[in-house]
């Protein structure tokens, strides 16, 4: 039997705040002070800027610098234009809806639809832990000499890590998260200035070259930028963490809501553009610049820097950014996890269970690519991670859109018309590309 409505456009009631345990646990200040309620929504940006920087964007940005120099700039930053907007309606949804993304899914879908994406939101999920895993290890590996196998066992490890800061309280998970961005923008700073990029041929980077259409392999990589710029888990996660703020749940406290975490969303974004730019430069200026074109791998990439940088820190910042980015996803990813499960199934594990049942089902496949074909068993995962993301994002994007444009469910907060035409022009668009890659990857 249908459950009784209890808000217009939703076929169930929805009883369970999102992520319980922390919802509305961060408090913002009553008064006017526009840098101090700012200040109170800083924060979920940067969980959400950090699947915008993980290991599994560090290959195709590696090879788009090292083919084409500055050219491909224009891709990335599209891509993050893209982000942004997406982004906004995953906020707009949880803040106006109460329901994160999951939670919409269950309560909208018939339960045998909602039961399908559930599982292909586990699968994207375990396969994002897949690369966050493979980053690590990769970076054990650059940074110690631990062995791949080895590193895949140590990065089990992390689960206590994790579950100390959850029992500390949601701000303690952002200041961690801060601190790994913080990192990686100290090591890539350092390798933008040791590689001495050009201005100029930067800036003309920017501007989007019909190259990139007419030349075969420049559309590909920059497919492969786009298509993996938006993370489906993040869509999840960000329509649930912005109810970690303790705002008026009346029509002024969610306006006031939806703009503060729209400015700490776009900020947090364009910290993940530099980044994901300063690794296309960083490739361009050294290896382009070079005649070492043909590099893609991470691996090689870290071996090369130092002797062309003529610098042994090079390669140790190379590293260490890497480690962090890996680290910082998986912060991100087991948060993704549970409101994923709780949001469509209603089924609450304890954390440490949850997290160990996602790392396990990576572990496994890293564990035996790693034995059997090792570090170019690994680089192979990070690929098919990619394209199992892929796939599982046109079943992420649809539904939000879908929801964020509904009358009946966003009342006054419904998308504007330029706002509606956008967000489904970028549907369109990188469902497309993604369905494209996938077929190229697979059959091409």
């Amino acid at each position: 039997m249908q459950k009784k409505k209890s808000s217009i456009g939703w076929r169930n009631e929805n009883k369970h705040p999102s992520l319980s345990e922390v919802f509305s646990s961060v408090s913002v200040p009553k008064q006017k002070g526009i840098w101090k309620k700012l200040f109170a929504f800083t924060g979920p940006g940067l969980l959400i800027a950090v699947g915008y920087m993980d290991p599994g964007n560090w290959a195709t940005d590696i090879a788009g610098g090292a083919k084409f120099g500055y050219m491909l700039l224009s891709v990335i930053f599209i891509s993050n234009f893209f982000a942004i907007i997406l982004q906004h309606l995953a906020l707009k949804l949880g803040i106006v809806c109460e329901r994160d993304l999951a939670q919409a899914c269950r309560d909208h879908y018939p339960p045998f639809i909602s039961f399908s994406l559930w599982i292909l939101c586990e699968i994207s999920i375990a396969a994002c832990d897949l690369a966050e895993i493979i980053g690590s290890v990769l970076a054990l590996k650059l940074l110690f000499g631990i062995p791949i196998t080895w590193g895949v066992l140590i990065t089990a490890i992390d689960v206590l890590i994790i579950l100390f800061f959850q029992y500390k309280g949601f701000r303690y998970i952002e200041s961690v998260v801060a601190a790994l961005i913080f990192t990686i923008l100290i090591c890539f700073s350092f390798e933008i200035i040791s590689s001495k990029p050009e201005i100029f041929p930067i800036l003309k980077g920017i501007v989007p070259n019909p190259e990139i259409i007419k030349n075969s392999r420049s559309f590909y990589i920059s497919i492969g930028i786009l298509g993996a710029t938006v993370m489906p888990h993040n869509l999840y996660l960000h329509s649930s963490i912005i109810q970690t703020r303790d705002y008026p749940r009346t029509i002024e406290g969610k306006k006031m809501a939806i703009k503060y975490a729209t400015i700490d969303s776009t900020l947090s974004l364009s910290l993940a553009f530099f980044i994901n730019a300063a690794i296309l430069i960083i490739s361009a200026a050294t290896f382009h610049k070079t005649g070492h074109t043909e590099i893609s791998d991470i691996m090689d990439a870290h071996k090369l820097l130092t002797p062309i940088l003529g610098s042994s820190l090079a390669g140790v910042f190379f590293a260490l950014a890497l480690l962090a980015s890996g680290q910082n996803s998986t912060l991100t990813g087991t948060l993704a996890g549970q409101i994923v499960m709780e949001g469509f199934i209603n089924i609450k594990l304890k954390p440490w269970i949850r997290r160990l049942i996602t790392r396990l089902i990576a572990i496994v496949p890293a564990m035996i690519a790693s034995i059997v074909y090792g570090e170019k068993g690994t680089t192979e995962l990070l690929i098919i991670s990619q394209i199992i993301l892929s796939v599982q994002l046109s079943f992420a994007i649809i539904p939000l859109v879908n929801f964020t444009g509904d009358n009946e469910k966003m009342g006054s907060f419904v998308n504007g018309p330029i706002l509606k035409i956008s967000a489904w022009l970028i549907t369109v668009i990188i469902v497309f590309l993604n369905l494209f890659l996938l077929y190229d990857t697979l059959l091409g």
